[in-house]
């Protein structure tokens, strides 16, 4: 170590100290001195606050953030030298043998510090630490990776073949050929270095796609500028206690180090994983003022702002006044959405048919943006998870996550499903009924000793489109006509008895007369640009968002006289059932939806 750095070593000393690192690593060093096992490496995590070490010392906080091989050097020299001084791991011989990890807690809010790929120029540098942002698109399955080994001189005669003087340990880009070889040759006699393969420590291993955040506007189905409407995944390599951290569809901070892996002849960038944060927004969610005002003047019925609500919303697809069933269940549906692991939720699925699958589907993809999640599948897509080989040379199995992963905590819109095979429907039915999907992983196939399954938790609503021409058998002509007297061919009972609501949009009475709509449609198309409806231009779809996002944090409870109502149109249904001549299928699921 240079003499320049003991003033650097001694402030390390001095943090440790004072945050309590210090104490923590001596109890480290006894649960290693109980075992009484001799190892090729010792491993110390050591937490690190890059706040409170610059405000001790800049030249140490600046090397911790900007030279973490350096940083993570000083700190090893404390160790050995603390363990060899208090006399806490007899069995530790070279400074070699201790591994230490440095964890940031976070780095400054600063841009320099962020690391976006849709940017241009980039301009990061290696070996230090950066900040991105991502949603997780695919994972492998854990493997181990060789975190350190014992290599011994093959000249029984030269001293280094014994001992620990050749310690090989894994570092920020390196690959597995890079920690063990067998090419490696004595400094001393220059002969072949032997790897002692029972001292070799192994520890976990899984590498993570991320996204960048952006993509969520193009899988909602959205027009982005074609400048920089291509999006590239970023691969992450999670080590030792971060793997199984990071869930599919979830979106991340992850602090590392930018790092060139070679795969086969291309080079790719990846980044080493220091810490893994969950994305959190600063934004608290409120109701815009032209919002509270309408609540104000609303606010003596129970069912006046709700119904304004629907009225006019999507008054740029539909004319105001139309489809407000269809708009009152879609804005239920989005309300009914939360990205939250530890929350139980129940889910509102939605099953539409319609005459008008255009305008229909126009109306479905433009709510789509009223929630963060919002995803817009393609038959040509996968909607669960699929298994692939990962191409990074490691051979393991890597899971792709589908429409239905991605859209984590808000709405996969799966359009008409006419155009879906019965493989794929009656996949879709059991992941409605069981709200999991589950892979198959070929032990065979992917080098591994037994098969694996992996299962997902699907946390999403659904939303489907159906034709009324192509499926409906019967057309029912009548607003009041009882629910599941519609019979729907091609698509199977089972599967729509798994969407907790269907919405049929019928055109022939008065409250969907298609005169409106046309009227709507020529007028948008004459006058481009222009507000159809200048009197609903307070509203906007950032006022809706914002709304939604309120609802959704409000804790609710039943009040005795929706209870009493739920109760009564529940009796009713039972006994309307049950009629003999007259009875409808209701699905338990749409019972449960109530």
């Amino acid at each position: 170590m240079a003499a320049e750095d003991l003033p650097l070593k001694e402030l390390a000393l001095v943090y440790l100290d004072r945050t309590g690192g210090l104490h923590k690593f001596i109890n480290d060093c006894i649960r290693y001195s109980d075992s009484k096992q001799c190892l090729a490496v010792y491993r110390f995590i050591i937490c690190v606050n890059p706040a409170d070490l610059t405000e001790l010392d800049a030249r140490l906080g600046n090397c911790v953030l900007h030279q973490p091989i350096r940083a993570a050097h000083l700190f090893q020299s404390i160790c050995f030298t603390s363990i060899k001084t208090l006399s806490l791991i007899q069995q530790l011989e070279t400074e070699n043998q201790v591994i230490v990890v440095l964890k940031l807690t976070h780095l400054p809010p600063l841009p320099n510090y962020s690391l976006n790929l849709c940017q241009f120029p980039r301009g990061y540098q290696l070996l230090r630490y950066y900040k991105v942002e991502g949603v997780v698109i695919a994972m492998t399955t854990v493997t181990k990776y060789t975190q350190g080994a014992r290599f011994l001189c093959s000249e029984s005669s030269c001293p280094f073949s014994t001992g620990f003087e050749y310690i090989r340990v894994h570092t920020v880009g390196a690959t597995e050929s890079a920690t063990v070889r067998n090419d490696f040759t004595c400094t001393l006699c220059n002969s072949a270095l032997k790897e002692d393969v029972k001292f070799r420590v192994l520890g976990d291993k899984q590498l993570v796609e991320i996204i960048d955040a952006a993509a969520l506007d193009v899988i909602k189905g959205n027009q982005v500028n074609r400048s920089c409407s291509r999006y590239q995944s970023f691969t992450v390599f999670l080590r030792d206690e971060l793997p199984n951290r990071m869930k599919m569809g979830n979106r991340y901070y992850v602090i590392g180090i930018p790092a060139h892996i070679y795969s086969g002849s291309q080079l790719q960038l990846c980044m080493e994983a220091n810490s893994i944060q969950p994305w959190f927004t600063n934004d608290s969610p409120f109701i815009s003022d032209n919002f509270k005002y309408l609540l104000s003047i609303t606010s003596t019925s129970p069912w006046r702002f709700t119904a304004v609500l629907a009225d006019i919303f999507a008054a740029q697809i539909v004319p105001p006044g139309t489809y407000n069933i269809l708009k009152l269940s879609l804005l239920l549906s989005l309300v009914q959405t939360r990205k939250n692991d530890k929350q139980t939720l129940e889910y509102l699925d939605l099953l539409v048919v319609t005459s008008d699958p255009v305008t229909v589907d126009r109306l479905l993809t433009y709510s789509l943006n009223l929630v963060p999640c919002g995803v817009r599948h393609f038959p040509s897509y996968e909607m669960f998870a699929t298994v692939s080989k990962d191409e990074h040379g490691t051979g393991t199995a890597k899971v792709q996550a589908g429409s239905a992963l991605l859209a984590k905590g808000g709405i996969c819109y799966i359009g008409e499903l006419f155009s879906y095979r019965k493989d794929k429907l009656d996949l879709l039915q059991t992941v409605l009924e069981t709200r999991n999907t589950t892979v198959f992983i070929s032990g065979k196939k992917f080098g591994e000793d037994i098969d694996q399954q992996m299962s997902f938790p699907i946390q999403c609503n659904f939303w489907a489109l159906a034709d009324a021409d192509t499926h409906l058998k019967k057309a029912m002509q009548r607003e009041d006509a009882v629910f599941g007297s519609m019979d729907i061919s091609s698509v199977p009972a089972n599967l729509v008895d798994g969407f907790g609501l269907l919405i049929y949009c019928g055109e022939s009475s008065n409250y969907h007369s298609p005169v409106h709509l046309i009227q709507h449609v020529l007028s948008e198309a004459m006058n481009p640009g222009k507000p159809l409806y200048p009197a609903l231009q307070n509203f906007t779809i950032q006022d809706y968002e914002k709304l939604l996002a309120f609802a959704r944090n409000q804790q609710t409870e039943l009040t005795p006289e929706a209870e009493r109502l739920i109760q009564g149109y529940y009796t009713a249904s039972r006994r309307v059932r049950t009629d003999p001549v007259h009875g409808s299928k209701i699905s338990p699921t749409a019972l449960k939806a109530l």
